[in-house]
């Protein structure tokens, strides 16, 4: 699944192709909005908060929306189109005015708001470091409310903290050398929450860094924990555990983690290495 760093990186390169274009044709094909025309608006800029993506025109309106799992932006060049197959996915189509253009596909979410409006779709949202108006503090209390929390639930939140997906939890939870499924309280919430926003503007921001926890951007050597179940710790050598599912989580997202480097306190460590 996209993280906040992917789809920061996302808005940077629509703003560098498509920033100031006005839209010729142009569609959403899902939605509150579903067969609303666009012909006609400028792209006036984007935004992200955490994992969402929102596209502002100059009409007042925003176009909020969400990448999932499965859902994807491209552009294509003046003249060219996208095979037929694809184009079904296609959920947001825009034709600018040099004749390229923008698609969206697979969106699970695309939803037509009034620029003014905006915190109806993502005003439930919890800090987010790659923002300007990015608070700590407040990251670090709503991280506090329920300190039994799992580490890894805690911070797949996305109303505790914005833009940390399943890789960065587990990886996050590594470097402060953290049980997953530890309590949340078990750590320290300000040294945690400093260190998550650097690891996300860096991947965010600095170039050849994308998603490089561990310094080496060397195949295979770019993660400490996430994606190595079975394979030696990068630190001590032990192998690396995984478990299928984060408890509680409808998306099933996998855990990893070294249990000699992340041991759980007081109970026995359960996962798979496998």
């Amino acid at each position: 699944m996209p993280e906040g760093d992917s789809v920061y990186r996302l808005r940077r390169r629509l703003e560098a192709a498509t920033l100031g274009a006005r839209v010729r044709d142009g569609e959403l094909r899902s939605g509150n909005a579903a067969g609303r025309s666009l012909a006609g608006v400028r792209i006036d800029g984007y935004d992200t908060h955490g994992k969402h993506l929102l596209t502002r025109f100059d009409d007042g309106s925003t176009l909020h929306t969400h990448l999932r799992m499965q859902g994807s932006w491209t552009i294509t060049r003046a003249g060219r189109s996208l095979p037929a197959a694809v184009r079904e996915t296609a959920r947001v189509r825009l034709r600018l005015d040099d004749g390229r253009e923008m698609w969206g596909l697979d969106l699970p979410v695309v939803e037509l708001v009034p620029t003014v409006l905006e915190s109806r779709a993502i005003g439930h949202l919890g800090p987010d470091p790659l923002r300007d108006d990015w608070d700590a503090a407040e990251a670090a209390r709503r991280l506090s409310i329920r300190p039994d929390r799992p580490f890894v639930a805690a911070l797949l939140d996305q109303t505790a903290v914005a833009g940390l997906g399943n890789l960065w939890v587990n990886e996050l939870a590594f470097l402060r050398g953290i049980h997953p499924f530890a309590p949340i309280g078990m750590t320290d919430l300000e040294a945690l929450v400093a260190l998550a926003a650097r690891c996300l503007r860096i991947s965010a921001t600095v170039p050849g860094m994308y998603q490089v926890t561990t310094g080496d951007r060397r195949r295979g050597s770019s993660h400490w924990v996430a994606g190595r179940a079975g394979r030696p710790c990068l630190r001590c050598g032990t192998r690396v555990s995984v478990r299928d599912e984060v408890q509680n989580d409808p998306e099933q997202r996998r855990t990893w983690w070294c249990p000699r480097c992340q041991p759980l306190p007081g109970t026995a460590d359960v996962g798979t290495s496998g």
